[in-house]
């Protein structure tokens, strides 16, 4: 007979146990980090244990995200504030390079707007093409000569498309030296959050 025809007939026939009883107190087991026996009871707490050890660590884990979301949506909304304290254009650029060092601490932004940096054919299709952000390990077409003397040290980017009243306005790139700062796989919420109250900003000196 095999083990698991055994297991079987005891999940189908529980009352198996209640007709035999004494046969609880007089199964030992292995004891899972040692050499000597424990009884069934023994081996059914420490399983016990362990699972609330993996629910603590999880929920643990769970409170720690919890924090760093609250923590991003707070430098999120300081951001938001701070860009509608631009009188023009100008001041407004500005002030979007300047925070995100200031509150993101990304050194490396570049912001090119159409209407005084015309993009070339490749970047206006990619950006009109992506509605949500694009986080990559490399620069998008002829991007990378945007960031001047640091672009060979970048390994990782965001790519966030610029929009006010549903057409494409610019493009903002936010970079880094620490490949795993943005990847592919990371989500992009708060970065589409960014993106379109920057577009609303915008629109309001474009």
């Amino acid at each position: 007979m095999r083990t698991e025809d055994i297991a079987q007939y005891l999940q189908d026939n529980p009352q198996f146990f209640e007709q035999h009883a004494e046969m609880l107190s007089q199964i030992t087991l292995p004891h899972p980090h040692g050499g000597r026996t424990i009884s069934l009871s023994e081996r059914q707490l420490l399983t016990l244990r362990e699972r609330v050890k993996e629910l603590e660590k999880k929920l643990h884990d769970l409170l720690e995200f919890a924090k760093e979301n609250d923590a991003l949506q707070l430098k999120v909304h300081q951001f938001n504030c701070a860009l509608y304290d631009a009188p023009d254009r100008a001041t407004l650029r500005n002030l979007i390079v300047q925070n995100f060092r200031d509150i993101f601490a990304i050194p490396h932004v570049a912001l090119h707007l159409w209407q005084d940096e015309p993009p070339s054919p490749e970047v206006l299709s990619f950006t009109d093409q992506h509605l949500l952000p694009v986080c990559a390990h490399h620069a998008v077409h002829d991007t990378l000569p945007w960031f001047g003397e640091a672009a060979e040290h970048l390994r990782s980017f965001a790519y966030l498309p610029l929009r006010a009243n549903g057409q494409t306005i610019g493009l903002l790139i936010l970079a880094s030296e620490d490949k795993q700062r943005f990847y592919p796989e990371m989500g992009t919420l708060f970065l589409q959050r960014i993106a379109e109250t920057l577009g609303s900003a915008l629109r309001l000196h474009v």
